[in-house]
């Protein structure tokens, strides 16, 4: 993963983009019928079951806006909510508070759905030694939010983005002539280069499994659509050689069944690709 410093950039930038895509030269609706010194409080509610994640995220929404908007957390990010519950209050400018309305209920609400999810798996996965991972399949321009949402939810990131590790997937083999000639090139592309990148390689049979480990070198084996029998097998030859990972179509009905193969990790796309949207409403009070 990137650094946190660059995390933080990553999220400076898309609350930026996202203001300047929703206001524009001004949210004309509130400057028409609202006084510009006039000041409110408004609380967000919980209209929904679930974890609720974006509450910072909000924070850092509003002191974009306005730093003069102050804010008061009642239920901290990471924590179970139900309906009718209050998670904090905003008070300042009538027409700030408005202004970052949209974008803080679509954040959270997105936010809110990917933790909840992450954290069912999470549950699932209890009393084994399989971490959940988020994979690249993420919502353009919003991958940041989406990816501390995953982490709110108490699993794990992937790579963030394709410049911070190497993974070698099954184009990227068929392309380069093979496992053995991807991880050389790849191998030899690094130490020209100068670059400290850790080393993933998808295989797709046990067979692949073999010459990844007889290449050397790899942080990490993707086992790539592999069933519960080829999962065993592939984690015992991998042993203490390299760290092993399943993905491909698993869900919540096969999860745990992949882990107690004893994979260091299982990903999944669908952490991100494949939630409903948490309820919120941002209300004057």
């Amino acid at each position: 993963m990137i650094s946190e410093e660059q995390f933080r950039e990553e999220i400076a930038g898309i609350i930026a983009n996202a203001v300047r895509e929703d206001v524009g030269d001004g949210d004309h609706s509130s400057l028409a019928c609202i006084p510009a010194d006039a000041v409110g409080k408004a609380q967000l509610l919980v209209k929904d079951k679930g974890i609720v994640a974006g509450v910072e995220f909000a924070r850092e929404v509003f002191a974009y806006v306005d730093p003069e908007l102050e804010m008061e957390t009642l239920i901290p990010d990471g924590s179970p909510v139900e309906f009718g519950d209050i998670v904090f209050y905003v008070s300042g400018r009538s027409q700030s508070i408005l202004k970052a309305e949209r974008l803080v209920l679509n954040g959270m609400q997105r936010m809110s759905a990917i933790a909840t999810k992450t954290r069912k798996y999470v549950r699932l996965l209890e009393g084994t030694n399989t971490r959940i991972l988020d994979t690249r399949k993420t919502t353009p321009g919003i991958r940041a939010l989406e990816k501390w949402a995953v982490r709110i939810g108490g699993g794990q990131n992937h790579r963030f983005a394709l410049y911070d590790m190497i993974m070698l997937k099954d184009n990227h083999i068929d392309f380069a002539g093979g496992i053995t000639a991807a991880i050389e090139k790849t191998k030899r592309y690094l130490k020209d280069t100068g670059r400290d990148l850790k080393i993933i390689v998808e295989a797709r049979n046990l067979d692949e499994v073999a010459e990844i480990l007889k290449a050397g070198g790899i942080h990490r084996i993707l086992l790539d659509n592999f069933n519960f029998q080829e999962t065993e097998k592939a984690v015992k030859m991998i042993g203490d050689k390299s760290q092993s990972e399943s993905s491909g179509g698993i869900n919540e009905n096969t999860i745990r069944r992949y882990a107690l193969c004893g994979v260091d990790y299982i990903s999944s796309g669908a952490l991100t690709h494949s939630v409903y949207n948490m309820d919120f409403s941002l209300k004057a009070v």
